[in-house]
């Protein structure tokens, strides 16, 4: 990705995003469970309260993929120009035209999204599939990472190539729970893993960005060399490489166990802000002249708070067929 500092600003910022993603989605889930445990359905987005800024999360996601878009494929390099005068592309720009197909797909995931919903606003029902189509075409997203980085035309070898094994475990996982998402929209355990993981995600992508482009951080006994116009980490004999991809690997379990923690306590305060709504239902007169009596329904399925229709507070514009 160019030099050193544009290197680790290049994982830095996007990381910064995902991890603002994955901890909204988190907190809103919990709050959504939290609320209405048995009428639950996980929202692909969260919208925000207020009408005027809606589509704040998607529009920020298009704002930041078309930004990362535009620095992959036209900034911080010898000419502006993607392509060579006969159309094709650079050997040492074919790293940037992989990184800008995942901002493409995160564009189309994420303009998919508010087209789906203006769609649902104008009819007053969702279109049919609707939750299930954003989540396939945030499927295509990580599906699509995860081809780019396994196949990379970028030789990740040493250290830099174990901390991006690392991260395609994290984006598979990104994968795999936003399938399951598909086939068990009540489930709030999937949705959780899936806030965490893309949290997770943004997490990696930071640190990537931290230790292998930041010269101070760079494991002992190795040091940034420039290969092929890009700076890369190199190690000084096979122990001090052994050393550095061990760190890598405890690094990642240490941001795992931070990260399994601050989920554990994410739940317990959200919870504890958002108790259950309780719900007051009147049973029938018992026939042969029994008193009338009331029972309470704790976490009553669909009991509207207010005694309006909004089942899930502030997203029920999000709530479609199942």
């Amino acid at each position: 990705m160019g030099g050193t500092s544009r290197s680790s600003i290049g994982h830095i910022l996007p990381g910064t995003g995902f991890f603002a993603v994955g901890l909204w989605h988190l907190f809103n889930h919990i709050r959504l469970f939290s609320l209405r445990p048995d009428s639950y359905v996980a929202p692909v987005w969260f919208p925000v309260p207020r009408a005027r800024w809606r589509y704040l999360e998607p529009a920020l996601v298009i704002a930041g993929s078309a930004l990362e878009f535009a620095m992959e494929m036209f900034v911080d390099h010898s000419t502006f120009l993607p392509f060579d005068a006969d159309g094709s592309i650079p050997a040492d720009r074919l790293h940037n035209h992989e990184h800008a197909i995942i901002c493409l797909s995160l564009v189309v995931y994420a303009g998919a999204a508010v087209h789906l919903d203006r769609r649902r606003s104008s009819r007053g029902r969702p279109a049919p599939g609707a939750r299930a189509l954003c989540l396939l075409l945030a499927s295509v997203v990580f599906a699509q990472e995860l081809l780019v980085f396994h196949f990379h035309s970028t030789n990740h070898a040493g250290v830099e190539g174990q901390f991006h094994w690392c991260l395609q475990a994290v984006v598979a996982a990104c994968l795999a729970t936003s399938l399951l998402g598909i086939g068990f929209p009540r489930s709030f355990a999937v949705s959780v893993a899936r806030s965490a993981c893309v949290m997770f995600h943004g997490v990696w992508l930071a640190v990537i960005g931290a230790m292998v482009w930041v010269p101070a951080l760079v494991p002992k006994g190795c040091y940034l060399v420039r290969v092929d116009g890009r700076d890369t980490v190199r190690c000084r004999g096979e122990a001090s490489l052994r050393r550095a991809k061990a760190l890598v690997n405890l690094q990642f379990g240490w941001y795992l166990s931070f990260l399994t923690v601050f989920v554990l306590a994410m739940y317990l305060y959200v919870c504890s802000r958002y108790p259950a709504h309780q719900a007051y239902a009147r049973l029938p007169t018992v026939a042969g002249g029994e008193e009338e009596g009331h029972v309470e329904e704790a976490r009553k399925c669909g009991a509207p708070r207010d005694g309006g229709g909004d089942v899930h507070g502030d997203f029920a514009s999000l709530e479609i067929e199942v």
